[in-house]
């Protein structure tokens, strides 16, 4: 079973605060979290998928995905960026 952290910890486990996640969130440019019974959850392995996305190996290694900016100009992005499978 997954194992599942409310916001103020998944903040703790990216490295983030709570409020730059719930603007993920809203957004729509932050990891995959579910409601359980009215609550927001993350599951450990969504937080830890969604912060890969990030990697690299460089300053100039382009990487595999893009992490946009907590900022509501970037969710178009990030919703177009869903959309084509990124």
């Amino acid at each position: 079973m997954p194992r599942y952290l409310r916001t103020p910890d998944a903040a703790v486990h990216l490295g983030l605060s709570a409020r730059t996640l719930e603007k993920h969130r809203c957004y729509g440019t932050g990891p995959v979290f579910r409601k359980l019974g009215g609550r927001i959850v993350y599951a450990l392995d969504d937080l830890d998928a969604w912060a890969a996305k990030g990697s690299r190996r460089s300053t100039s290694d382009p990487g595999d995905g893009v992490i946009y900016p907590a900022k509501k100009r970037f969710a178009r992005l990030a919703a177009l960026a869903r959309e084509q499978g990124r």
